[in-house]
């Protein structure tokens, strides 16, 4: 486990305002805390290059906001993460970019520096829906961003869309899968709204949609998506032949993986571990918080059963050294007869249906087999 390559992931904690629905860590930027924080990005960068000789496969730069980044921070980044790591000639490396920024001079800068993938927020292609959420953006100006990252060169685009949204039917989501489907991306992450505590959402006690409405909104999606050539290869993700993005699938193979920035998590030499969600604190001293090991049994089911590949039993004993625990059959059985997963003699995987109660089902699968553990 403590071999072969890594991933990188670095956190770039600034928004130049809070959405409704997000409760990511964040901050709104002004140029004294960008300079110490990028600063001390770097300096955190240099120390994991020295301690770990491991090469790099993934980068991802996420948020918060990068694309608020300006050019020579963008840079500085970069530089220090070429000069501490060894970046294998075919990573994958992505960064996050808000459809509301001014991106062209920002991807070509990406770009010069080496990014291939480019993550868009999207979210809707109902402006008024764009509006109730908080984004700083419109439909066309989401068809502008994908139209700003082709003509700086990108081949690999992913597009995030949300499900399930205050007042939301078939008929609205509809609109915005004809939108997102003619912007011809590469990749699509749909995510079902959740209305998480500290938000405006949930002070204003916002209304989502009832069980039955939200169930048809992900199926519509699903098959819609399905029949315009995308995979539904993890329960969030959906990508063209040969488009799965490689990063977000170390996660969910249990591959290792340093996460750099205030509220990052790392997967590293068998441990798990974070950075508080505190810039200040970061900037002062870059302390990590132990997290618990990392790779057992019952982590590797559960993240397995995200994938549409699902959970293969012959890797399982490769990699526990034993045969999986035949409760899986049964239970799994079980929920196959009322079409939540599929159950053959190589793997368990679940469906789209499966995949929209995936919680109570992986709980059920793997909580009683690991309740005396």
């Amino acid at each position: 486990m403590t071999s072969g390559s890594l991933g990188l992931y670095i956190h770039i904690p600034f928004c130049v305002k809070k959405c409704n629905y997000c409760d990511f860590y964040s901050v709104v930027p002004t140029d004294d805390i960008k300079k110490r924080y990028i600063e001390s990005l770097s300096s955190e960068i240099r120390k994991w290059g020295e301690r770990s000789a491991r090469p790099i496969d993934t980068i991802y730069i996420g948020g918060g906001t990068p694309s608020l980044l300006s050019e020579a921070e963008l840079s500085a980044v970069f530089g220090a993460v070429r000069e501490s790591f060894n970046v294998l000639p075919d990573a994958e490396i992505t960064v996050e970019v808000n459809p509301g920024d001014n991106l062209e001079c920002f991807l070509e800068t990406a770009a010069r520096l080496g990014v291939n993938r480019v993550s868009i927020g999207v979210q809707s292609f109902c402006d008024n829906e764009l509006c109730m959420l908080g984004r700083r953006h419109n439909a066309d100006t989401a068809k502008s961003a994908v139209a700003a990252a082709r003509k700086a060169g990108f081949k690999n685009v992913s597009a995030d869309i949300m499900v399930g949204l205050p007042n939301s039917t078939v008929e609205t989501l509809q609109k915005s899968i004809d939108g997102i489907l003619s912007l011809e991306t590469e990749h699509i992450s749909a995510y079902i709204l959740k209305v998480e505590k500290g938000t405006p959402f949930y002070k204003s006690r916002v209304i989502l949609p009832d069980e039955d409405n939200a169930t048809d909104q992900c199926l519509l999606l699903c098959n819609a998506l399905r029949e315009a050539g995308y995979e539904h290869y993890e329960i969030s993700n959906f990508a063209k032949p040969g488009f799965q993005s490689r990063h977000n699938n170390r996660y969910w193979l249990l591959q290792e993986y340093i996460g750099i920035g205030p509220a990052a998590h790392s997967f590293f030499e068998g441990e798990r571990f974070y950075y508080p969600s505190d810039i200040e604190e970061f900037i002062k001293d870059g302390n990590t918080v132990p997290d618990g090991k990392g790779g057992d049994r019952f982590e590797y089911i559960m993240l397995s059963l995200r994938l549409a590949s699902g959970l293969n039993f012959k890797k399982y004993e490769q990699r526990y050294g034993e045969p999986y625990d035949p409760f899986l059959i049964r239970k799994a059985k079980s929920y196959e007869k009322f079409g939540y997963c599929k159950v053959d003699d190589n793997s368990i995987s679940l469906t789209d249906k499966g995949m929209l109660v995936s919680n109570a089902i992986i709980h059920v699968l793997t909580g009683e087999m690991y309740e005396d553990f």
